[in-house]
């Protein structure tokens, strides 16, 4: 049985939910709604961040495949 995700489909995955994610730090106020609850933004950005870095990294891995084939 093989895995039902591709190495394409994590990448694509990853860059859109990096987009998601830094485009929601930038838009959500920091009190959302709730007096109680308290939105970090810059640990938000951090995230998207990472999961961008971690995009890029995929991208790179099938850069250098495509690269080790010729």
């Amino acid at each position: 049985m093989d895995f039902p995700l591709s190495f394409w489909d994590i990448s694509l995955w990853l860059a859109v939910s990096a987009v998601i994610i830094l485009v929601t730090s930038e838009v959500v106020s920091p009190r959302y709604g709730r007096i109680n609850i308290l939105i970090n933004r810059k640990r938000l950005r951090n995230v998207a961040l990472g999961v961008g870095i971690l995009f890029l990294v995929t991208v790179l891995i099938r850069i250098y495949g495509i690269i080790t084939l010729l």
